[in-house]
């Protein structure tokens, strides 16, 4: 069964059968590699490769605005999103909601603990491929009641993205979650998240919000 996006004010129903998510995707490679010494002093093992690409279930792909998560330790993140379907590529929004907790045993298992939000709007690839570095993406959250900005970059900050669809075996039927930006005042759980993608040359933006519910960790 696809799920059903709107491109240009057109409902498309878009089967995936892969969900990927990039990581360790930035382009400055100095800046990539003293992420990944912090957190090894915390005991986060590094990557094997620089970008890795973490396979997650389908199942983890959601339109709905709300998610549930096991205890306080997990946090979302604003990130590109593409599509490959049907032999044309869409772009879309997404959060990599992650289990920071669990990312010290394993950072591919903490990717597939959390639900992945994604916008409903998606736009053609071909429409934005000649500027994608002025493409900005934003995320704000919800923090002791005010609405604070978490993190802001351009897609000039992520490697090329058809880089990381060659990386990925981007056939059809994939989805691909293609990194982020540092978060403003440090990585931390929220109880909100709005999140947009703009680009400025046309004037348009996607926009994706969604609540999280921590449900009580049990022993």
């Amino acid at each position: 069964m696809g799920t059903v996006f709107k491109c240009e004010n057109r409902d498309i129903t878009l089967t995936i059968t892969s969900v990927v998510v990039a990581g360790w995707t930035g382009r400055d490679a100095a800046a990539v590699q003293h992420h990944i010494d912090e957190l090894s002093q915390l005991g986060i093992a590094p990557p094997s490769t620089v970008p890795l690409y973490y396979r997650v279930s389908n199942a983890l792909l959601t339109q709905a605005d709300g998610i549930e998560v096991l205890g306080e330790g997990s946090s979302g993140e604003v990130e590109p999103l593409l599509i490959r379907a049907g032999g044309k590529t869409y772009f879309g929004l997404a959060s990599d909601h992650t289990d920071r907790d669990l990312e010290a045993y394993s950072v591919a298992a903490s990717k597939q603990a959390c639900a992945k939000p994604v916008s409903s709007d998606l736009w053609d690839f071909d429409d934005i491929a000649g500027h994608l570095d002025e493409i900005r993406l934003r995320c704000w959250i919800d923090e002791n009641g005010q609405e604070v900005l978490y993190q802001e970059g351009t897609l000039a900050a992520i490697r090329p993205l058809a880089e990381l669809c060659d990386g990925a075996g981007f056939d059809d039927g994939t989805a691909m979650l293609c990194g982020t930006f540092a978060a403003i005042g440090g990585v931390r759980p929220a109880r909100a998240y709005r999140m947009e993608v703009s680009d400025p040359r046309r004037g348009k933006t996607i926009d994706l919000s969604y609540t999280v519910k921590t449900l009580p960790i049990v022993a």
